[in-house]
């Protein structure tokens, strides 16, 4: 059965760091399309940040830019997220999502809500002095 548990968010003051995790149970992430996501209260959800397991391939929205990195450790079944300089208005609560075959990424990753089928809980990440 597929699950995936996000944790490592928290209260951060502005100019920050942060590491979210995701354990992803009952698939392998090889070959997965893997993404995290945020919504913030009264937003829609957002992808932030997705990728390509299959060739590498990733896709930042332009907000996060060169301060948000994803990462994978297949061995572990892990997914990350890196967050530098962090943000009020990167207040949100944080999903991890998969999908176990890429493939329909063929042109790179799309990061839309609609890509992915299993999600995680999510995590509470909170940018505030």
């Amino acid at each position: 059965q597929l699950r995936l548990v996000e944790s490592g968010g928290g209260l951060v003051q502005p100019g920050g760091s942060l590491t979210l995790s995701c354990a992803a149970h009952g698939l392998r992430l090889d070959y997965a399309a893997i993404g995290w996501f945020r919504q913030a209260p009264g937003k829609e959800r957002e992808g932030v940040s997705c990728r390509n397991n299959r060739d590498g391939s990733t896709y930042y929205t332009d907000a996060v830019k060169g301060r948000f990195t994803i990462s994978t450790d297949n061995a572990k079944n892990m997914v990350y997220l890196l967050i530098h300089d962090l943000k009020p208005e990167d207040t949100a609560v944080y999903f991890c999502a998969v999908e176990r075959d890429s493939s329909f990424w063929a042109h790179g990753p799309t990061c839309r809500v609609s890509d992915f089928g299993a999600w995680g809980q999510g995590t509470q990440v909170t940018v505030s002095s």
